[in-house]
Protein backbone atom coordinates (compact mmCIF):
# COMPACT_ATOMS: atom_id res chain seq x y z
CA UNK A 1 0.00 0.00 0.00
CA UNK A 2 1.13 3.34 -0.29
CA UNK A 3 2.85 5.88 1.85
CA UNK A 4 1.01 8.70 2.94
CA UNK A 5 3.50 10.93 1.77
CA UNK A 6 3.60 9.71 -1.54
CA UNK A 7 -0.34 9.79 -1.86
CA UNK A 8 -0.34 13.33 -1.06
CA UNK A 9 2.51 13.92 -3.64
CA UNK A 10 0.45 12.30 -5.72
CA UNK A 11 -2.48 14.14 -5.29
CA UNK A 12 -0.48 17.59 -5.45
CA UNK A 13 0.97 16.68 -8.92
CA UNK A 14 -2.71 15.62 -10.29
CA UNK A 15 -4.20 18.87 -8.60
CA UNK A 16 -1.71 20.87 -10.15
CA UNK A 17 -1.77 19.30 -13.80
CA UNK A 18 -5.70 19.58 -13.66
CA UNK A 19 -5.19 23.11 -12.95
CA UNK A 20 -3.11 23.41 -15.53
CA UNK A 21 -5.59 22.10 -17.79
CA UNK A 22 -8.55 24.29 -17.08
CA UNK A 23 -7.15 27.47 -15.26
CA UNK A 24 -6.90 27.73 -11.70
CA UNK A 25 -9.21 31.17 -10.92
CA UNK A 26 -12.51 31.33 -10.20
CA UNK A 27 -13.88 28.28 -8.70
CA UNK A 28 -15.89 27.09 -5.62
CA UNK A 29 -13.48 28.23 -3.40
CA UNK A 30 -13.32 32.08 -4.66
CA UNK A 31 -13.39 34.81 -2.53
CA UNK A 32 -16.86 36.36 -2.42
CA UNK A 33 -18.51 38.67 0.21
CA UNK A 34 -20.87 36.87 2.16
CA UNK A 35 -23.43 39.35 1.08
CA UNK A 36 -22.87 38.60 -2.56
CA UNK A 37 -24.00 35.65 -3.98
CA UNK A 38 -22.65 36.07 -7.27
CA UNK A 39 -25.21 35.16 -10.68
CA UNK A 40 -26.48 32.00 -9.03
CA UNK A 41 -25.51 31.42 -5.42
CA UNK A 42 -24.63 28.08 -3.82
CA UNK A 43 -28.34 26.65 -3.96
CA UNK A 44 -28.34 26.95 -7.44
CA UNK A 45 -28.32 24.30 -10.07
CA UNK A 46 -25.84 26.05 -11.78
CA UNK A 47 -23.05 25.60 -9.01
CA UNK A 48 -24.07 22.07 -8.20
CA UNK A 49 -23.57 21.06 -11.87
CA UNK A 50 -20.10 22.99 -12.63
CA UNK A 51 -17.97 21.84 -9.48
CA UNK A 52 -17.92 18.48 -10.85
CA UNK A 53 -14.28 18.59 -12.94
CA UNK A 54 -14.61 16.26 -14.56
CA UNK A 55 -17.55 16.06 -16.21
CA UNK A 56 -17.17 19.66 -17.07
CA UNK A 57 -14.05 18.59 -18.83
CA UNK A 58 -15.90 16.15 -21.10
CA UNK A 59 -18.57 18.56 -21.61
CA UNK A 60 -16.00 20.71 -22.71
CA UNK A 61 -14.98 18.59 -25.49
CA UNK A 62 -18.37 17.85 -26.58
CA UNK A 63 -19.17 20.97 -26.37
CA UNK A 64 -16.63 22.33 -29.37
CA UNK A 65 -17.36 19.50 -31.35
CA UNK A 66 -21.02 20.52 -31.50
CA UNK A 67 -20.62 23.94 -31.87
CA UNK A 68 -18.20 23.57 -34.75
CA UNK A 69 -21.17 22.37 -36.41
CA UNK A 70 -22.39 25.48 -37.14
CA UNK A 71 -21.10 27.59 -40.07
CA UNK A 72 -20.71 30.62 -38.23
CA UNK A 73 -19.20 29.63 -35.30
CA UNK A 74 -16.77 27.26 -37.26
CA UNK A 75 -15.59 29.94 -39.19
CA UNK A 76 -15.18 32.22 -35.65
CA UNK A 77 -12.74 29.02 -34.69
CA UNK A 78 -10.95 28.92 -38.32
CA UNK A 79 -10.61 32.43 -38.96
CA UNK A 80 -9.47 34.23 -35.51
CA UNK A 81 -7.72 31.31 -33.37
CA UNK A 82 -4.89 29.46 -33.67
CA UNK A 83 -6.84 26.28 -33.53
CA UNK A 84 -3.83 23.85 -34.35
CA UNK A 85 -1.15 25.51 -31.62
CA UNK A 86 -3.84 26.08 -28.74
CA UNK A 87 -7.10 24.55 -29.03
CA UNK A 88 -6.15 22.85 -25.37
CA UNK A 89 -6.32 27.48 -24.96
CA UNK A 90 -10.16 27.68 -26.45
CA UNK A 91 -10.65 24.83 -23.38
CA UNK A 92 -8.91 26.86 -20.60
CA UNK A 93 -10.76 29.98 -21.67
CA UNK A 94 -14.38 28.38 -21.83
CA UNK A 95 -13.13 26.45 -18.22
CA UNK A 96 -12.68 29.64 -16.74
CA UNK A 97 -15.18 31.52 -18.19
CA UNK A 98 -17.88 29.06 -16.78
CA UNK A 99 -16.24 29.14 -13.29
CA UNK A 100 -15.73 32.90 -12.73
CA UNK A 101 -19.36 33.59 -14.13
CA UNK A 102 -21.25 30.63 -11.83
CA UNK A 103 -18.81 30.99 -8.93
CA UNK A 104 -17.48 34.56 -8.79
CA UNK A 105 -18.41 37.69 -7.21
CA UNK A 106 -21.56 39.70 -9.21
CA UNK A 107 -18.66 42.15 -9.95
CA UNK A 108 -16.50 39.44 -11.67
CA UNK A 109 -19.33 37.85 -13.10
CA UNK A 110 -19.98 41.00 -15.34
CA UNK A 111 -16.63 41.65 -15.92
CA UNK A 112 -16.04 38.41 -17.32
CA UNK A 113 -18.99 39.23 -19.53
CA UNK A 114 -17.85 42.34 -20.83
CA UNK A 115 -14.84 41.14 -21.54
CA UNK A 116 -15.74 38.65 -23.54
CA UNK A 117 -17.77 40.61 -25.60
CA UNK A 118 -15.38 43.01 -26.53
CA UNK A 119 -13.52 40.06 -27.94
CA UNK A 120 -16.89 39.33 -29.66
CA UNK A 121 -16.75 43.02 -31.55
CA UNK A 122 -13.45 42.14 -33.28
CA UNK A 123 -15.17 38.77 -34.11
CA UNK A 124 -16.71 38.71 -38.08
CA UNK A 125 -15.75 37.86 -41.10
CA UNK A 126 -17.17 35.55 -44.40
CA UNK A 127 -18.21 32.58 -44.68
CA UNK A 128 -16.31 30.36 -47.71
CA UNK A 129 -19.70 31.35 -49.85
CA UNK A 130 -19.85 35.16 -49.00
CA UNK A 131 -22.33 35.02 -45.91
CA UNK A 132 -21.18 37.61 -43.32
CA UNK A 133 -21.20 36.20 -39.98
CA UNK A 134 -20.27 38.19 -36.62
CA UNK A 135 -19.92 36.63 -33.09
CA UNK A 136 -22.15 39.24 -32.07
CA UNK A 137 -25.14 37.75 -33.76
CA UNK A 138 -27.72 36.83 -31.60
CA UNK A 139 -28.53 33.83 -33.20
CA UNK A 140 -25.16 32.35 -32.79
CA UNK A 141 -24.39 32.98 -29.25
CA UNK A 142 -27.81 31.39 -29.33
CA UNK A 143 -26.24 28.37 -30.82
CA UNK A 144 -23.18 28.70 -29.32
CA UNK A 145 -24.44 28.79 -25.41
CA UNK A 146 -27.26 26.00 -25.60
CA UNK A 147 -24.51 23.32 -27.56
CA UNK A 148 -22.21 24.35 -23.97
CA UNK A 149 -25.27 24.03 -21.60
CA UNK A 150 -26.72 20.62 -22.97
CA UNK A 151 -23.19 19.11 -23.29
CA UNK A 152 -22.33 20.49 -19.37
CA UNK A 153 -25.46 19.05 -18.34
CA UNK A 154 -25.50 15.62 -20.64
CA UNK A 155 -21.66 14.98 -18.87
CA UNK A 156 -23.36 15.66 -15.43
CA UNK A 157 -25.90 13.26 -15.56
CA UNK A 158 -23.85 10.61 -17.10
CA UNK A 159 -20.68 10.78 -15.18
CA UNK A 160 -21.82 12.21 -11.88
CA UNK A 161 -25.13 12.36 -11.00
CA UNK A 162 -27.49 10.49 -13.27
CA UNK A 163 -30.86 10.89 -11.14
CA UNK A 164 -31.25 14.63 -10.93
CA UNK A 165 -34.28 16.09 -10.79
CA UNK A 166 -36.05 16.66 -13.74
CA UNK A 167 -37.21 20.19 -12.43
CA UNK A 168 -33.38 20.94 -11.34
CA UNK A 169 -32.33 20.08 -15.23
CA UNK A 170 -34.71 22.39 -15.96
CA UNK A 171 -33.44 25.08 -13.66
CA UNK A 172 -29.89 24.78 -14.80
CA UNK A 173 -31.54 25.87 -18.55
CA UNK A 174 -33.07 29.17 -16.54
CA UNK A 175 -30.03 29.73 -15.07
CA UNK A 176 -27.54 29.64 -17.57
CA UNK A 177 -29.58 31.69 -19.59
CA UNK A 178 -29.10 34.72 -18.10
CA UNK A 179 -25.21 34.18 -19.28
CA UNK A 180 -26.39 33.80 -22.61
CA UNK A 181 -28.37 36.72 -22.39
CA UNK A 182 -26.05 39.30 -20.71
CA UNK A 183 -23.86 38.14 -23.84
CA UNK A 184 -26.45 38.95 -26.20
CA UNK A 185 -28.00 35.99 -27.34
CA UNK A 186 -31.91 35.90 -28.29
CA UNK A 187 -34.51 33.67 -27.14
CA UNK A 188 -32.33 31.21 -25.46
CA UNK A 189 -34.16 27.50 -24.46
CA UNK A 190 -35.02 27.82 -20.81
CA UNK A 191 -35.99 24.08 -20.20
CA UNK A 192 -35.04 20.35 -21.11
CA UNK A 193 -37.94 20.35 -23.85
CA UNK A 194 -37.24 23.74 -25.20
CA UNK A 195 -33.59 22.75 -25.53
CA UNK A 196 -34.55 19.38 -27.64
CA UNK A 197 -36.94 21.49 -29.83
CA UNK A 198 -34.15 23.90 -30.38
CA UNK A 199 -31.50 21.41 -31.31
CA UNK A 200 -33.97 19.72 -33.65
CA UNK A 201 -34.77 23.10 -35.48
CA UNK A 202 -31.20 23.60 -35.85
CA UNK A 203 -30.31 20.45 -37.68
CA UNK A 204 -30.59 21.58 -40.84
CA UNK A 205 -29.13 25.01 -40.80
CA UNK A 206 -25.77 22.39 -39.49
CA UNK A 207 -23.05 21.30 -41.67
CA UNK A 208 -19.99 19.59 -41.99
CA UNK A 209 -17.12 20.04 -44.15
CA UNK A 210 -13.11 19.84 -44.75
CA UNK A 211 -12.85 22.30 -42.43
CA UNK A 212 -14.92 21.08 -39.51
CA UNK A 213 -12.86 17.77 -39.72
CA UNK A 214 -9.62 19.82 -39.38
CA UNK A 215 -10.69 21.62 -36.33
CA UNK A 216 -11.82 18.34 -35.15
CA UNK A 217 -8.87 16.23 -35.58
CA UNK A 218 -6.65 19.33 -33.89
CA UNK A 219 -8.85 18.88 -30.66
CA UNK A 220 -8.88 15.45 -30.61
CA UNK A 221 -5.19 14.93 -31.28
CA UNK A 222 -3.76 17.44 -29.11
CA UNK A 223 -1.52 16.28 -26.78
CA UNK A 224 -2.41 15.96 -22.72
CA UNK A 225 -0.28 18.51 -21.08
CA UNK A 226 1.68 16.30 -19.02
CA UNK A 227 2.82 12.52 -19.70
CA UNK A 228 1.18 11.54 -16.21
CA UNK A 229 -2.40 11.92 -17.05
CA UNK A 230 -1.91 11.22 -20.92
CA UNK A 231 -4.40 7.96 -20.56
CA UNK A 232 -6.61 9.71 -18.67
CA UNK A 233 -6.67 12.60 -21.02
CA UNK A 234 -7.72 10.70 -24.39
CA UNK A 235 -10.25 8.89 -22.33
CA UNK A 236 -11.87 12.22 -21.49
CA UNK A 237 -11.53 12.97 -25.16
CA UNK A 238 -13.45 10.09 -26.43
CA UNK A 239 -15.87 10.22 -23.60
CA UNK A 240 -16.40 13.93 -25.61
CA UNK A 241 -17.11 12.32 -28.65
CA UNK A 242 -19.38 10.02 -26.99
CA UNK A 243 -21.33 12.34 -25.47
CA UNK A 244 -22.36 13.84 -28.62
CA UNK A 245 -25.72 12.84 -30.21
CA UNK A 246 -26.19 10.63 -32.52
CA UNK A 247 -27.19 12.60 -35.84
CA UNK A 248 -24.07 15.32 -34.54
CA UNK A 249 -21.63 12.10 -34.00
CA UNK A 250 -22.61 10.84 -37.72
CA UNK A 251 -22.00 14.65 -39.21
CA UNK A 252 -18.81 14.60 -37.95
CA UNK A 253 -18.14 11.07 -39.39
CA UNK A 254 -17.55 9.40 -35.78
CA UNK A 255 -17.58 5.27 -35.70
CA UNK A 256 -19.33 4.28 -32.02
CA UNK A 257 -19.12 1.10 -31.85
CA UNK A 258 -21.39 -0.38 -29.72
CA UNK A 259 -19.06 -2.46 -27.74
CA UNK A 260 -16.76 0.14 -27.13
CA UNK A 261 -19.07 2.44 -25.61
CA UNK A 262 -19.65 0.98 -22.16
CA UNK A 263 -15.42 0.80 -21.96
CA UNK A 264 -15.43 4.41 -22.24
CA UNK A 265 -18.02 5.40 -19.89
CA UNK A 266 -16.34 3.03 -17.15
CA UNK A 267 -12.97 5.08 -17.89
CA UNK A 268 -14.47 8.19 -17.83
CA UNK A 269 -16.15 7.11 -14.58
CA UNK A 270 -12.62 5.41 -12.90
CA UNK A 271 -11.11 9.17 -14.18
CA UNK A 272 -13.74 10.98 -12.75
CA UNK A 273 -13.26 9.30 -8.69
CA UNK A 274 -9.61 10.34 -9.23
CA UNK A 275 -9.96 13.76 -10.23
CA UNK A 276 -12.46 14.17 -7.53
CA UNK A 277 -9.86 12.44 -5.02
CA UNK A 278 -7.19 15.05 -6.06
CA UNK A 279 -9.32 18.08 -6.47
CA UNK A 280 -10.81 17.72 -2.77
CA UNK A 281 -9.70 19.81 0.11
CA UNK A 282 -6.96 18.28 1.64
CA UNK A 283 -8.32 19.52 5.14
CA UNK A 284 -12.01 17.56 4.19
CA UNK A 285 -10.51 14.21 2.86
Amino acid sequence: MASAPLLQRARREIRTQILGMIGSGGGAGSSRAPSDAGLFGPRSSAWRVHRDVTSMMIGGVGALLLQMLHPGALAGVWDHTDFRGDMAGRLRGTARFISGTTYGSTEDAEGLIARVRAIHDKVSGALPDGTPYSANDPELLTWVHVAEVRSFLAAYLRYREPLLPPADQDRYFREMAVVARKLGAGRVPTSRAEVAEYLDAMRPRLKADERTKTVAEALLSQPAPARAIAPAYGLMMQAGVDLLPGWAAEMHGFRRPPLRRPAIALGALGVGQIVRWAMRDPATA
